[in-house]
C-alpha cells in the first residue's frame, strides 16, 4: 500500500498522489487540521485529560452533512497544515507527554502509509498510548488490514445500512455496500470488546432525521451480527450546517421508541446520546485554534507550533 497508484479506500481512485490528489483531495503529504487533548468523546475513550486527538484534513467519503466540512472537503476547504511523518511521530508523543489517554486517529485512511511510518519511529522514542482508529467506516479491508497491528481500539460509524440513506446523508450510495465486509473484517480482527483494557470496537450510529426506520434497521442487524462483539455508542444529535433548516428534530415518542428498540434487542453494552443535552448542539469551527468548546478541548502545544511557522 503506498501513493503512486491509490487505493486506500472504496473510491479507488488508482491516482498517483505524488503529481495528483484523488477523491479524498489529499496528496502524498500528511496534511492536520488540528491536534490536541479532547475531552468529548465516549468516557473510555477520553479518560482523566482527554483523547489525544488529531484531526486530519481530507476524507475519501464527502458527506453533505458532515460537522467536520471545512476539513472533510465536503465544502471545498482545505484547512491543515502539512508535515512531515518525522513531525507527525513527533506529535504523537506530544500528546502523549501532554497527559492524553489515548492517541486518536480521525479519518486517517487516505494517510495510512504515513501513519503507519509515524507509529514506528513514535514506539522506537517510547510512544505508548493505546491507539484509536477513528473513522467513517468508508474502508477498504486490505488497507485497513496494513494498519491493524497498529489499532487497540476501532472507533468506526456505520452510519446506515440502507442505499437510500446513504445516498442523502453520505454522499454515496455505495457506502451501504461497503461498510458491512468492514465490521466483519474487523470482527474477525477483534472478536472481543472490553474498553477498560483499551482493546476491540466501539461501533458509532447517528439517527438522521426523517430516517428513524433506517436505524431500526441498523439495530436490529447490530443485534444479530455484533452485538458480542461490539460496544454501541448511539447518537441522536443531528446538527445541519448553518443556513440549513427544515430537518425535523427527534420527538420525544421517537427517542422512547429508540430506547424500547435497544430494550427488547437486549442492547445493553455501550452508550447513548440523551437529545435533551444542549451541551452537543455545536459544530466545530477549525478556522480556530480550538474549534471545539474551551470545556471540550486543548490545543497541543507542538501542533500550534507547526501551524504557525
Amino acid at each position: 500500500m503506498d501513493y503512486s497508484c491509490c487505493e486506500l479506500c472504496p473510491n479507488l481512485c488508482r491516482v498517483d498522489r505524488r503529481v495528483e490528489t484523488g477523491i479524498c483531495r489529499q496528496s502524498d503529504k500528511v496534511r492536520i487540521a488540528w491536534a490536541g487533548l479532547h475531552r468529548g468523546e465516549e468516557p473510555p475513550i477520553t479518560g482523566e485529560h482527554g483523547s489525544g486527538m488529531i484531526f486530519f484534513t481530507g476524507c475519501p467519503l464527502h458527506c453533505p452533512y458532515c460537522q467536520n466540512r471545512q476539513i472533510s472537503g465536503s465544502d471545498g476547504m482545505n484547512i491543515g497544515v502539512d508535515i512531515s511523518d518525522e513531525e507527525l511521530a513527533h506529535l504523537m508523543l506530544s500528546l502523549q507527554e501532554d497527559g492524553a489517554a489515548t492517541l486518536n486517529l480521525v479519518t486517517g485512511t487516505h494517510f495510512i502509509p504515513s501513519i503507519i511510518n509515524a507509529l514506528d519511529k513514535a514506539k522506537r522514542e517510547g510512544f505508548t498510548l493505546p491507539v484509536v482508529w477513528n473513522s467513517s467506516g468508508y474502508e477498504r479491508p486490505e488497507a485497513l488490514k496494513a494498519i491493524d497491528p497498529y489499532i487497540d481500539i476501532y472507533l468506526l460509524d456505520c452510519k446506515t445500512l440502507s442505499q437510500g440513506t446513504a445516498s442523502r446523508f453520505c454522499g454515496r450510495e455505495k457506502y451501504a455496500d461497503v461498510i458491512i465486509p468492514v465490521l466483519d473484517a474487523v470482527k474477525k480482527w477483534h472478536p472481543s470488546t472490553d474498553l477498560e483494557k483499551m482493546k476491540g470496537t466501539l461501533l458509532r450510529h447517528l439517527v438522521f432525521p426523517g430516517e428513524l426506520e433506517s436505524t431500526f434497521e441498523f439495530l436490529r442487524y447490530f443485534a444479530e451480527h455484533y452485538k458480542e462483539n461490539f460496544y454501541l455508542s448511539l447518537m441522536t444529535q443531528f446538527v445541519p450546517p448553518k443556513g440549513d433548516p427544515g430537518f425535523p428534530v427527534l420527538t420525544e415518542d421517537e427517542y422512547d421508541a429508540l430506547v424500547e428498540a435497544m430494550e427488547v434487542l437486549d442492547i445493553d453494552n455501550g452508550f447513548m446520546q440523551d437529545p435533551s443535552d444542549d451541551d452537543i448542539l455545536w459544530i466545530p469551527d477549525f478556522t480556530r485554534s480550538v474549534p471545539f468548546p474551551a470545556s471540550f478541548a486543548d490545543p497541543d502545544p507542538y501542533f500550534l507550533s507547526i501551524k504557525d511557522r
